[in-house]
């Protein structure tokens, strides 16, 4: 089989009514065989589903994204902190409301909302 019959079976498989049971037939018919090795099946199936090494690769990613988010995430908060501290000592008051943002004004709305009164 030249290279011109190879290359018309081949576009004619791509059409949807061609049977490719035909294509196979010619082929063997001009002494074309494939004839695999023992193992190939094997080998072929552990390459598809070889995905020990993509496990650890996930794992990996999610151990680094963990070490990256406590790098940035625990100074942060410090940050925010340290601010909020320093608010308050620059306004002069440290009390339990203004540490929550409250003033005395809303404490009896907050107790309304909370009580359903």
């Amino acid at each position: 089989m030249n290279s011109l019959e190879f290359k018309d079976l081949l576009i004619r498989s791509l059409d949807k009514d061609y049977d490719p049971a035909e294509a196979a037939k010619k082929i063997e018919e001009a002494g074309i065989s494939f004839k695999f090795n023992e193992k190939f099946h094997e080998k072929v199936m552990d390459k598809i589903y070889n995905t020990g090494a993509d496990v650890v690769h996930e794992i990996e990613f999610v151990r680094n994204l963990n070490y990256v988010f406590y790098r940035i995430a625990l100074p942060g908060v410090a940050a925010i902190l340290l601010l909020l501290i320093s608010i308050f000592l620059m306004e002069g008051s440290f009390s339990f409301n203004s540490f929550l943002g409250l003033s005395d004004s809303y404490d009896e709305s907050i107790l309304c909302l909370l009580t359903g009164n």
